[in-house]
């Protein structure tokens, strides 16, 4: 009878130096590499049309917006994750792949990942301090949640309506996002 193989965790130097040479992208938790699926065209685009329309109102303002293959480290549990769209504000750490300090965070929802970006990723994420929004966006239809940090620490969750823009202000940088923005060219 074979014994079983020890299961040794992967420390966070390995994670990233692998991340570098590994041609699939992988989520870090404690130790654990979780490989990432693949995207469908609506995912893509309204990742995309997100972070066009974030990183249009921040041009020449120091911060920085970033999609999918920019890491957000989280230091409680040892965690890195790909956000779709990442916007932080924050002075730069000196890590040329991966922010410790994003102001707004966006997931763009599929069957797959749904489950984890609404526990796993959302009670992570929480942890950040510099995190002020957090964008639930549905890849099956017209649908945004957001999380927004009050200034008392609390969290405070709404639906973005048609009508209504997300007014969003990160380190002193006020922009807006509207559905508009967010499904613009999508075919359902």
């Amino acid at each position: 009878m074979k014994a079983a193989a020890a299961h040794l965790p992967l420390s966070i130097e390995e994670y990233l130096e692998g991340e570098l040479l590994s041609e699939i992208r992988h989520e870090y938790v404690d130790g654990e590499v979780f490989a990432m699926s693949g995207t469908s065209k609506n995912h893509n685009r309204i990742a995309g049309n997100t972070l066009f329309h974030l990183r249009s109102v921040t041009r020449g303002t120091g911060c920085g917006v970033y999609m999918s293959d920019v890491k957000v480290r989280i230091e409680a549990g040892n965690r890195f994750y790909y956000p779709d769209v990442v916007v932080s504000c924050a002075p730069s750490d000196g890590d040329a792949y991966f922010e410790r300090n994003p102001c707004l965070l966006a997931e763009v929802l599929s069957p797959s990942t749904e489950a984890t970006d609404r526990r796993e990723k959302w009670l992570a994420y929480r942890d950040l301090e510099s995190l002020r929004y957090y964008l639930l966006i549905s890849s099956q239809e017209r649908l945004v949640e957001v999380y927004s940090r009050q200034s008392a620490g609390g969290w405070v969750h709404l639906t973005l309506s048609e009508d209504e823009p997300l007014v969003i202000d990160c380190e002193g940088l006020h922009l807006t996002l509207s559905l508009k923005d967010i499904y613009e060219d999508v075919r359902w």
